[in-house]
């Protein structure tokens, strides 16, 4: 199902935890045996053409510490593999949208990421590098349990849908709450844009799965799927409802949210996320036409501390951080 722009859903991610028949879990292993199942996995994309010309290798303790974190914050890799930076490694496709992150959690993550609500073409892409590496790998696997990870809660598939959504009106409505509690009981979990322990910064909402065991990627898939059409459904009834009751005041507070955007002198990433929200919702519901959220998201993706170290090539404190974040966003908005 292809969304629109205007669509609630920003992202759509599967994750395959898999890990290699007699090796222990990273958290147990020594470095020097984490770099044996780097190895082992590295060799494997080096000695197939097809796939080693469609990914970079990185062995994360020779990346700098800034682009580490920059990795972090595009999605590509988790805080956690960050955490132990010298026992990992991570695999990238060109085109960003496969990563694969080796001695994380578990020695193998999978993980594609599509834009909308794509579930099944994410789960197809990264199903397929599944394949490619069981192919040549022995997994740790069980005839009862499935397969065999880390955390408890992976055990049996292996496989985490998430699916990313912008839900400004429904936390303005105050449903949010009951929706995260209601969800929770049904084997599903909402976290903010980074997963477990992560503030959702912008109106910005993770929705997954918690049930691995005893149940069928396709049922997991579905049961994702199923409930974001309904959390789509809720949110548009919620953003129609702002419209009807009070117009002028959903205007106002948009167009001063775009203002400060297009005329801050400093800005902290918590106050441009969720100004941005505002800008987003004001694309979405056609008040704002004076930007689209294409350009409103690569800013999202471009304003956290390590991203925008990089664009301006220097090591900048957290004060120095606030300035060239508000004239960056100052710059691409007034273009």
């Amino acid at each position: 199902m292809n969304q629109n722009s205007h669509s609630p859903v920003v992202t759509s991610r599967i994750r395959l935890a898999r890990n290699i028949k007699n090796f222990s879990f990273p958290m147990m292993l020594s470095e020097e045996k984490s770099n044996e199942v780097i190895q082992e996995v590295v060799k494997i994309f080096q000695h197939d053409d097809s796939f080693k010309n469609n990914f970079d290798i990185n062995i994360l303790k020779e990346i700098d510490p800034l682009i580490q974190q920059e990795l972090v914050e595009k999605h590509l890799m988790s805080a956690n593999l960050l955490n132990d930076f010298r026992k990992g490694a991570l695999l990238i496709s060109k085109d960003k949208k496969i990563s694969i992150m080796v001695n994380e959690e578990d020695h193998i993550r999978i993980q594609c990421i599509e834009k909308g609500l794509e579930i099944d073409k994410a789960y197809g892409a990264a199903n397929e590098i599944d394949d490619f590496l069981e192919d040549k790998l022995e997994y740790a696997f069980d005839e009862k349990l499935g397969f065999l990870t880390s955390c408890v809660t992976n055990v049996g598939t292996g496989l985490r849908a998430s699916v990313m959504m912008h839900l400004p009106a429904l936390r303005v409505a105050g449903e949010l709450k009951k929706i995260i509690q209601t969800l929770s009981k049904i084997g599903l979990t909402v976290r903010g844009a980074y997963g477990e322990g992560s503030e959702a910064l912008g109106n910005m909402f993770q929705i997954s799965n918690q049930v691995t065991l005893g149940v069928s990627d396709k049922e997991i898939m579905d049961a994702v799927q199923n409930i974001i059409k309904q959390l789509i459904e809720k949110e548009e009834k919620a953003r129609s409802f702002l419209l009807n009751n009070d117009r002028l005041l959903i205007e106002d507070k948009i167009y001063r949210s775009f203002g400060i955007l297009t005329h801050a002198r400093i800005l902290n990433y918590q106050e441009s996320m969720m100004l941005l929200s505002d800008a987003i919702l004001g694309v979405d519901l056609g008040i704002l036409t004076e930007v689209n959220n294409t350009t409103l998201h690569y800013i999202i993706n471009s304003i956290q501390p390590a991203s925008l170290q990089l664009i301006f090539e220097k090591n900048l404190d957290e004060r120095e951080r606030d300035i060239k974040r508000a004239e960056y966003i100052v710059d691409l908005l007034n273009t």
